[in-house]
């Protein structure tokens, strides 16, 4: 099955799934729902990225270490590295409706944003060039006399994702005044990242794509209709498109993370 259509059938077969939770609590218990606001945020540790992609035409490098000015790299030739990012932050509202039986449904938006810390592993057509002289790759330039390595190492830049979201969950004990529940989400995610090592460009791009997530958490009922809750997602979407402005190519990189939250639900 061709990508683009596996994702389409994934996201509809998920979207469909919770949407029948909508439709089965609507019909079960109707008449005793409650509507509620929730706004919650906290740490995001955003998982490392194995970034991998090609040229899209070719690219004369300049002066190495060992490799000549001069070489041309033809479009195809596979590039590579790793980002380490920095522990961020997410933020998001959301709004939903909570029945009886324990079943709730609910819209979110939520924005998460981390930091690069670092890149490694640069390799072009397979081959690791952390050792050669940075100006390799920057076009116009002679040695810089400081290393592949080096110049990625100094990780400037960020990944930032504004993602909008349908989620069910069961709450476990509804009626108590601490309620366990899971969950779980589907949706669409913009992801824009940012790649300046010791401030070289070399990418600002991103684009949207599926977005999905699994929730574990609990609920304290602070009064009749004020709730405090804590709770851990782990967040992921598709492959993020990244288009490169230092060589005529483009990466694929990750975006899954760790979110550890707390928040604030008011029924009305």
């Amino acid at each position: 099955m061709k990508p683009l259509l596996k994702l389409t059938v994934t996201f509809a077969a998920s979207s469909l799934a919770i949407a029948s939770v909508f439709a089965f609590s609507l019909t079960a218990n109707a008449q005793e729902n409650n509507t509620y606001f929730s706004v919650s945020g906290g740490l995001t540790s955003l998982q490392s990225s194995n970034n991998s992609g090609e040229l899209t035409s070719p690219f004369t490098t300049w002066e190495g270490t060992t490799i000549p000015g001069g070489a041309v790299l033809a479009s195809g030739t596979s590039v590579s590295w790793n980002t380490l990012f920095k522990s961020g932050y997410n933020a998001g509202i959301a709004i939903g409706k909570s029945y009886d039986n324990g079943l709730r449904g609910e819209l979110e938006i939520r924005y998460l944003s981390n930091s690069i810390s670092s890149h490694n592993g640069v390799a072009v057509g397979g081959s690791a060039i952390g050792t050669e002289d940075a100006g390799v790759l920057i076009t116009g330039s002679g040695n810089l006399g400081a290393s592949v390595s080096t110049i990625v190492g100094a990780g400037t830049g960020k990944n930032s994702t504004l993602a909008f979201m349908i989620n069910g969950y069961y709450d476990f004990m509804p009626e108590a005044e601490f309620t366990p529940y899971v969950g779980v989400g589907v949706g669409y995610a913009d992801t824009t990242v940012v790649f300046a090592p010791s401030d070289v460009a070399v990418a600002d791009s991103g684009n949207g794509g599926l977005a999905y997530q699994g929730i574990l958490g609990g609920l304290y009922n602070v009064s009749e209709n004020t709730s405090v809750f804590a709770e851990y997602r782990y967040f992921g979407r598709s492959k993020v498109r990244v288009d490169l402005s230092l060589l005529p190519g483009y990466l694929d990189t990750d975006n899954k993370a760790h979110l550890f939250n707390v928040g604030l639900r008011v029924n009305f």
